[in-house]
């Protein structure tokens, strides 16, 4: 019995900001290592697929290799898999890291 009256006593005694804070402190750790990353990651993506030009060597999200042949106005660009063979693919299917790996490989072997 007595136990169990220090333990009450003991809780009762702490602050009623420490849960607030600690709380406060839980969401910022949450945000600076989960949501401001990938705020990041989609801001770059989008800037990478607005600065594609003709000529571009690219990967789709799908693991097609090509380059850009035409860009349209309605979100989508032809792609050139081989001489002479096109596709139409929306702009949100590239994919800016395998895109950049390839680019990368490719100018190592030069």
């Amino acid at each position: 019995m007595q136990f169990n009256s220090i333990l009450l006593q003991a809780t009762a005694g702490t602050s009623s900001w420490t849960t607030p804070i600690m709380m406060g402190l839980m969401i910022l750790v949450f945000w600076l290592f989960m949501i401001r990353p990938q705020a990041k990651k989609a801001k770059k993506q989008k800037e990478f697929i607005n600065n594609l030009q003709k000529g571009d060597k690219i990967v789709t999200i799908a693991g097609i290799h090509g380059k850009v042949n035409k860009l349209n106005d309605d979100n989508t660009l032809e792609l050139e898999t081989s001489p002479g063979s096109y596709i139409k693919i929306e702009r949100s299917a590239i994919s800016m890291e395998w895109t950049a790996n390839v680019n990368n490989v490719a100018e190592v072997k030069k």
